[in-house]
């Protein structure tokens, strides 16, 4: 069944989103004619280009199709076959990519609670004592997520500190991108600030959640490992054969502030969803609302009611917690009769 005949809006993820008009453009202006494949045309070029402008010379971009892929090529070469990748409890790759770290790259994850999804330089220094043990995986990479999976944000200087810490004990820090582009509108700083300017690594630079089509691009920022990405991307089934597609996507976000204009407009959509729930009785926010997220605690009664017109899910069905993502597209109208639809819901 179609979820736009059944729900007016869904509030489930920003992936439930479109794509956005500048994109469509874009997509639409690289299909003309002929072009080579596998990235050997001018778009590719072109959005090689406009990363390095966005995170500096140094940087190489290569696109990939999607998020968890995105994760596996700049994790693959960051580590050895008894390598091991520190990272918070609650990490994509640890909780929502169905085991690939372990399976495709054949390493382990030693992880973290947290209560906010953000590692500290304490986390990582607990898990080092194995280091040199022969008995033990070897960590070589510590990996966040930015926004991390509970919707809260790294400041640059939190990701300077885990780069400080990882380095100092050689290993490399990755980032997962997926909303990097609503980390740094919320912090109201540039994307250099949170990644290049931070010590970081690898990381992934994500379009799909924010207003793209299956495009994402893994970048690079330690020049030693840049030459085996194109390689490992073949071999993890990433290398796009009409790659104009993808980069012409990536070229559009990162053109004007695309992706921070559709990244802010989306977290705004957020907060003016979390503030509408302030004076709702048995209502309570989870977590800090620092991206396009909201972790919301009510009652089980009224979750029942909302789900019947409303898409999303619970993120804690035992403590009545459920996640309400906002996108690009959402609509001040759209949360405003939502939080209606809430209210009705809460006092029922």
């Amino acid at each position: 069944m179609l979820i736009d005949s059944m729900y007016p809006k869904s509030f489930a993820s920003d992936n439930h989103a479109g794509v956005h008009p500048a994109v469509l453009e874009a997509m639409a202006a690289a299909n003309h004619g002929d072009a080579p494949a596998y990235g050997d045309d001018s778009w590719t070029s072109a959005f090689e280009e406009k990363v390095k402008e966005a995170f500096g010379p140094d940087a190489a971009g290569f696109a990939v199709l999607n998020g968890a892929g995105a994760n596996m090529v700049g994790l693959a070469p960051m580590l050895g076959r008894y390598s091991a990748i520190i990272c918070a409890d609650t990490a994509h790759i640890a909780t929502h990519e169905a085991g690939a770290s372990e399976r495709l790259l054949g390493v382990k994850l030693l992880t973290v609670p947290t209560e906010d999804g953000k590692l500290r330089p304490a986390d990582i220094k607990a898990r080092l004592g194995g280091i040199g043990n022969h008995h033990e995986s070897q960590p070589a990479v510590v990996s966040i997520s930015q926004t991390t999976e509970l919707g809260t944000c790294y400041s640059p200087a939190e990701i300077a500190a885990l780069a400080e810490t990882a380095h100092e004990a050689g290993l490399r820090l990755h980032v997962d991108g997926a909303r990097l582009a609503n980390a740094a509108a919320y912090l109201d700083c540039d994307l250099k600030a949170v990644t290049t300017d931070a010590g970081v690594d690898v990381f992934s630079f994500g379009g799909t959640k924010n207003g793209a089509l299956a495009a994402e691009a893994v970048v690079v920022l330690d020049s030693s490992l840049a030459h085996a990405v194109p390689f490992l991307r073949r071999q993890s089934l990433q290398l796009a054969s009409k790659m104009r597609f993808i980069s012409a996507q990536l070229s559009a976000l990162l053109t004007d502030d695309l992706w921070r204009t559709n990244a802010a407009h989306a977290n705004r959509m957020a907060e003016r969803l979390a503030d509408g729930l302030t004076d709702l009785p048995g209502v309570s926010l989870a977590y800090p609302v620092q991206g396009n997220a909201v972790f919301a605690t009510l009652p089980t009664a009224a979750i029942e009611i909302l789900q019947q017109r409303y898409l999303f899910h619970y993120w804690d069905e035992a403590a009545g917690t459920v996640r309400w993502m906002t996108a690009f597209d959402t609509t001040p109208e759209h949360v405003d009769d939502f939080l209606d639809d809430i209210r009705k819901a809460a006092t029922t």
